[in-house]
Formats: structure tokens, sequence, C-alpha cells
């Protein structure tokens, strides 16, 4: 993909969930409707209960921290310990952060990431509402992190890295941001059959979400390329149940499902690179 093109999906991106965004804080949308989503990439919302959310959870957030755009729960595979510092790629709103604050209490660190400048002020003013004086929120763009080598011990996403254009340097970032044995949790959108021209011309229209899901195999030699090691990629084929309304009667459900995605940085695994992601040579991975 080119740079223009790419920058031409991260455009459309941002200019939907800016309309999210306002149009779950009371605020006019920025456009009549909202193209792909409140739920991820559908039409409806996904009730974050049936992503793997307890009732606890739920009611730990804000109104309006909880904006439905998830396919999944990272949560509940990253085993967030007190005092880590979590890093969740494409923060929305703040959820995960504020869920993940709780986990590493006072000591630990949490930074969320996104594009969206609405987003950052809506995830910037739930946490004021809830005192969580541990998360920070910064824009940018998942693929060019601002955050430092070796500073993090866990990446968290949820249902955001199908979106990115360029999903191999998402990897490598999130490899560079990371301590030695540091983690990933995720979730996220896999194709597990080949998606039609059709429907994936469609799904790219509407933000890119179904239309930018990878294949498990891909997913998995992205992650070897970047440098992870133990990759685990699982499927959920009870996703299909949500995914189906995403955009009834279009029938993605048979092409995608939601996935957990777990992987680690291994000592053996710092490395010198040269690339997008570490541009000088000799530096560290």
């Amino acid at each position: 993909m080119t740079q223009a093109s790419s920058d031409e999906v991260r455009n459309a991106v941002r200019d939907h969930y800016a309309t999210v965004a306002e149009s779950r804080s009371g605020a006019p949308p920025a456009a009549a409707a909202v193209a792909c989503a409140p739920g991820c990439c559908g039409a409806q919302p996904t009730t974050s209960s049936a992503l793997g959310y307890s009732a606890d959870e739920l009611a730990a957030v804000p109104e309006g921290a909880d904006m439905g755009l998830g396919c999944g729960n990272p949560q509940a595979i990253a085993g967030l310990k007190p005092g880590e510092t979590v890093l969740d790629l494409g923060s929305g709103g703040g959820f995960d952060c504020l869920l993940a604050a709780r986990q590493v209490g006072a000591a630990g660190t949490v930074i969320g990431i996104d594009m969206t400048p609405q987003m950052i002020t809506k995830a910037r003013d739930n946490a004021r509402k809830v005192g969580a004086a541990n998360v920070e929120f910064r824009l940018g763009e998942i693929e060019r992190l601002p955050v430092a080598d070796a500073s993090v011990d866990v990446v968290l996403s949820n249902c955001v890295i199908n979106l990115s254009p360029s999903k191999p340097d998402v990897f490598r970032e999130a490899f560079r941001v990371l301590r030695v044995g540091g983690r990933l949790a995720i979730a996220d959108v896999v194709a597990t059959a080949t998606i039609p021209d059709h429907l994936r011309s469609t799904a790219a229209a509407l933000a890119g979400c179904i239309g930018g899901a990878a294949a498990v195999d891909e997913i998995r030699e992205m992650l070897d390329e970047a440098g992870f090691v133990d990759v685990k990629i699982t499927p959920r084929g009870e996703s299909r149940a949500f995914i189906k309304d995403w955009m009834p009667g279009q029938g993605f459900e048979d092409y995608v499902v939601s996935a957990t995605i777990e992987a680690f940085k291994a000592a053996s695994q710092e490395r010198s690179c040269c690339g997008p992601a570490c541009c000088t040579p000799g530096a560290t991975a």
C-alpha cells in the first residue's frame, strides 16, 4: 500500500471515530451518519458483557467509557499485576485503560494511545471522573508510537489493529516499546476465509473494519518477523453471533471472527534493526 493510500485509510478511520466520539458525548455528530459503527464495525454497539467483561468491570467505569467498540476482552488474557506499565493501542474512550488502572494500582501506569483528538478528550474526561491518576492518554498513531523504547510491560488492544493499513509496523512498534519479558494481550478481528472483493470493498468503505482483517497465518508471520515468541492466536467461533449483527445480511460472519492474540518479547529476541520502528543503525528493537 502506498503512503498516500495508507493516509487515506487513516483519515477515513480518524473521521469515523471522531463522529463516534462526538455522538457519544451529546455533541452534534461530525457527519450525518456513523458509517461503520459503534460496535467495532457494526451498525449496533456490541454489548460488552457479550465480549467477556464482567458486571463488576462494567460497573467500575463511568458512563460513556464503554462505547461498545470492542470485539473481545484483552483484560481476560493480560494477567495484569500491580506496578506494571500497560500500553493500550487505540484506547478510544478509555474503557480498557481504566480497567487496567484498577489492576496495576497506584504503583502502576497505564498509557492510552489514540489518533483521534475527540477520543483523547473523551478518555481524559472519563479518567477524571473516576480519579484515575495513574492513567494518561497520548495522541498518536499506533504505527509510530509516542512511547519510549523498552518502557512497557504489557501491550493491550481491542479491535483496533485490524484498522491499520500497516500492521507489520504496529507489531514492530509494540516490540520496540516492550521490555524484555513483556507481552501482548490483544483482541482483534481475523479472517478465517478469503473475503470476497465485493464484501471487502464494502467493509473498506466502512472505515476499513472487517475489510482490514488479516488471516491468522499472516498475523503469526508478522509477529514472528517483529521478533515475538510464544505466539498464540485463538479464534473465537462463538463471536460470529455478534459479528453477524455488525452488518446484518452481508454474511461477514462467514469470513471473520474475533480472536485473542498473545505473544512475548524474550531476552534472546533483543536485536539491532534499521527500519520505520527503529531508524538509527544499530538501535535496539
